[in-house]
C-alpha cells in the first residue's frame, strides 16, 4: 500500500512537500522542503501537459526553449529523476488535457503528481480519498469501460506453469491404476479358463475310465462291466502265438487277446500241461497237440476248451524273434534270473543276461531268456519269461499300422493262412497302443496237475478275459462231456472216458474233486441239453435222478460228478 502523506500528520511541518525518490515497487517518495526553498519549488511547479512551467524539462521538446530562462542567481527547481515527461499513462490513452484532468479522476493541482504502478500519488496539500484507497478504480473516466485490478494483470502475466505437471501427474496416476485394473482382470480371466480347463480335463478323464471300465470299485459282480456289456457279450480279437525253439526243441503257447469293448489287451500264458481233446476224442496236452496236429489242429481244440474264438495263428520260431527285437530297436525287461550264454565253450564265463530292473535286451539276448528254464523249475518259469519278452516287444513297436506291418514283411516269415502280413500288422498296432498306454497285462493260466481246468480258473481267467461261455458245438458235432472224479478211485475216470466215447460222446477232463461225494450228478445249464443230460446219465448207469440243472464246466455242454454211487462194472 501506498503512504498517505496529509498537512496534519503528526511529525510533518506544514511546508511544502517535493518527490525525492521511489521505492522498489515505483512508487514515489516525498520529503519537505526547505523554507528558504518553498516560494521558488511552488513558482516552479510543472505542468507536464501545458509545458509553460518556466525551469520545468521537457526531454521530448527538442528545438524548443524554455518559456523562462534559468537565472543564476535564484534557486533551481527541484530535479526530478524521470524527468518533466507526460506524466505515465499505463493504458495509452492520452486522455490528459491542458487543464490537467487525470483520468483516475483526480483533480489537478499546482503541484507535481506523478503516478506509478497504477496508483495516485498525493502530496500533503491534497486530501486522499474519502473512503478506500482504491478509489481510482471505483472513478474511472467512463463508466462503460471494463474495470482492470492489479492482482488480474499478476495472473495474466505471471502463468502457474505448475498447473500442467499436476494434470500430467493425475494423468500419469489414472493410467496406471486402469493398467493395474486391467492386468488383474487378465489375470482373473486366465485363472478361470485354466480352472475351467482342468474341470474339463478331469470330467473327461473320469467319464474315460468309467467307459472303460477301469475305475476302482464298480466292477459289477453279476459279470458285468461298468459299460453295461456283459463280459460274454463284450467283443475280442484273439490270436494264437506259438514259440518254437530251433534250437533245443520245444514249444510255448499265448494267446493275445484285444478286448474292443473294454480296451484292454491282454496275454494269456497257456501252459504246455493244458488237457485237450483230441480229433479222435481222446486225451492230449498242449505241446503233443501242437507237435501232432499242428497250428489248425491246435487252435480248433483250444476253441474247444476255452470257449473263445481264435482268428488266427502266429508260428513264430526264436530266429524271427530274435530278428524282431533288433528291428523294434532293443526291448528292456525286469529280469528274474541270470542267462547264461548258450554259446560260452567254458564254465563259470560271465552270464549273457544279467539279473536286474529294466535290463536291455538285444535279440539274441531275448531268445535267451525267453526260452530260458533252469533245471528244476516248472515250464510255467519259462513261460512266464516269454511272456515279458513279448509285452516289452509290443511296447516298442510301432501304434501305426502301416509302420507295423512294414515290420512285420521285414521278418519276411511264411504265416500261416487265413493270417496275413497285413492283418498281422494291424493287430499288433493296436496291441501296441494298449501296451504303451498301460492297459496291457500278462495273465497265466493255471491248471491242475492232470492239466484241467478249475472252476476257480474258468471264473478268473476263462470267464474274466476269454468271455466266460463256451462256444456252441456246431451242428451234426458231438455233445462235448465233462467229466470230474469225486469216487476216491483215480481209474473211475478212464472207465468213464472209455463209456462215453464209445457212446459218441466227447470227453473232457474235469479233474479230481478235493474230496468225495455220495451220489454222482449230472449238470446241464441250457434247458435244450436236458435230453443230452439225461442220454449221458443212462449210458453212464447213473439213475434219471441224478440229472439236474446246475453250473456247467466252461467247454462243455453237460458236466458230470462222478459219485460213490457210480458203479463202473455195471455200464
Amino acid at each position: 500500500m501506498n503512504d498517505r502523506y496529509d498537512a496534519g500528520d503528526a511529525g510533518y511541518g506544514a511546508g511544502p512537500y517535493e518527490v525525492v525518490g521511489y521505492d522498489e515497487y515505483g512508487r514515489p517518495v516525498y520529503g519537505q522542503v526547505p523554507a528558504q526553498q518553498a516560494p521558488q519549488a511552488q513558482q516552479a511547479t510543472y505542468d507536464p501537459y501545458a509545458q509553460q512551467q518556466g525551469y520545468g524539462y521537457d526531454p521530448y521538446a527538442a528545438g524548443r526553449q524554455p518559456a523562462h530562462s534559468y537565472d543564476p542567481g535564484q534557486q533551481p527547481p527541484a530535479y526530478d529523476p524521470y524527468g518533466s515527461q507526460t506524466p505515465y499513462d499505463p493504458y495509452a490513452t492520452g486522455t490528459q488535457d491542458a487543464t490537467g484532468y487525470d483520468p483516475y479522476g483526480q483533480a489537478a493541482s499546482s503541484g507535481q503528481q506523478p503516478r506509478v504502478a497504477e496508483q495516485t500519488a498525493y502530496i500533503p496539500q491534497q486530501a486522499g480519498p474519502a473512503e478506500d484507497v482504491r478509489a481510482p478504480q471505483e472513478t474511472g473516466p467512463d463508466p462503460g469501460e471494463p474495470e482492470y485490478r492489479t492482482e488480474q494483470f499478476a495472473f495474466v502475466e505471471e502463468p502457474d506453469g505448475d498447473s500442467e505437471d499436476v494434470i500430467d501427474w493425475l494423468k500419469f496416476t489414472e493410467n496406471r491404476t486402469e493398467r493395474r485394473e486391467e492386468a488383474r482382470r487378465r489375470a482373473r480371466s486366465r485363472i478361470i479358463a485354466l480352472l475351467v480347463v482342468l474341470a474339463l480335463v478331469v470330467t473327461g478323464g473320469v467319464g474315460y475310465l468309467w467307459y472303460a471300465g477301469k475305475l476302482p470299485g464298480l466292477s459289477s459282480s453279476d459279470g458285468t462291466t461298468n459299460s453295461g456289456t456283459p463280459v460274454a457279450a463284450q467283443k475280442r480279437d484273439v490270436l494264437v502265438v506259438h514259440l518254437h525253439n530251433t534250437a533245443k526243441g520245444g514249444t510255448s503257447t499265448a494267446l493275445l487277446v484285444d478286448n474292443t469293448t473294454t480296451k484292454q489287451g491282454t496275454t494269456v500264458l497257456l501252459p504246455n500241461s493244458l488237457a485237450l481233446t483230441g480229433d479222435d476224442g481222446s486225451t492230449t496236452t498242449l505241446a503233443k497237440s501242437v507237435d501232432d496236429d499242428g497250428s489248425s489242429g491246435t487252435r480248433d481244440q483250444l476253441d474247444t476248451v476255452l470257449g473263445t474264438s481264435i482268428q488266427g495263428t502266429w508260428r513264430l520260431d526264436t530266429p524271427y524273434l530274435q530278428n524282431l527285437v533288433e528291428l523294434v530297436g532293443n526291448i528292456e525287461v525286469d529280469t528274474d534270473t541270470d542267462v547264461p550264454d548258450p554259446d560260452a565253450k567254458k564254465k563259470g564265463a560271465a552270464p549273457l543276461v544279467h539279473k536286474g530292473q529294466n535290463q536291455t535286451l538285444s535279440g539274441k539276448m531275448a531268445v535267451a531268456y525267453a526260452t530260458y528254464r533252469a533245471a528244476g523249475e516248472s515250464q510255467n518259469a519259462q513261460l512266464e519269461r516269454f511272456g515279458q519278452v513279448m509285452q516289452s516287444v509290443l511296447r516298442k513297436m510301432s501304434s501305426d499300422p502301416s509302420s507295423a506291418t512294414t515290420t512285420v514283411q521285414t521278418l519276411a516269415q511264411i504265416l500261416d493262412p487265413p493270417l496275413t502280413d497285413k492283418d498281422l500288422g494291424a493287430f499288433l498296432a493296436k496291441l501296441a497302443d494298449l501296451a504303451k498306454s498301460g492297459d496291457y497285462k500278462t495273465a497265466l493260466l493255471p491248471v491242475q496237475a492232470d492239466g484241467t481246468l478249475s472252476a476257480q480258473t474258468s471264473d478268473s481267467v476263462v470267464k474274466g478275459i476269454l468271455g466266460g461261455t463256451a462256444k456252441s458245438p456246431d451242428a451234426g458235432s458231438a455233445v462235448r462231456v465233462s467229466v470230474q472224479n469225486a469216487t476216491g478211485v483215480k481209474d473211475d475216470t478212464e472207465k468213464a472216458r472209455v463209456v462215453l466215447l464209445n457212446g459218441g460222446f466227447t470227453f473232457l477232463e474235469g479233474g479230481s474233486a478235493s474230496g468225495t461225494q455220495a451220489t454222482s450228478k449230472v449238470l446241464y445249464a441250457d434247458a435244450a441239453d436236458k435230453a443230452d443230460a439225461a442220454e449221458v446219465a443212462k449210458t453212464l448207469g447213473l439213475p434219471a435222478g441224478s440229472v439236474t440243472k446246475g453250473s456247467v464246466s466252461s467247454g462243455a455242454d453237460i458236466s458230470v460228478i462222478l459219485g460213490s454211487d457210480y458203479k463202473p462194472s455195471s455200464s
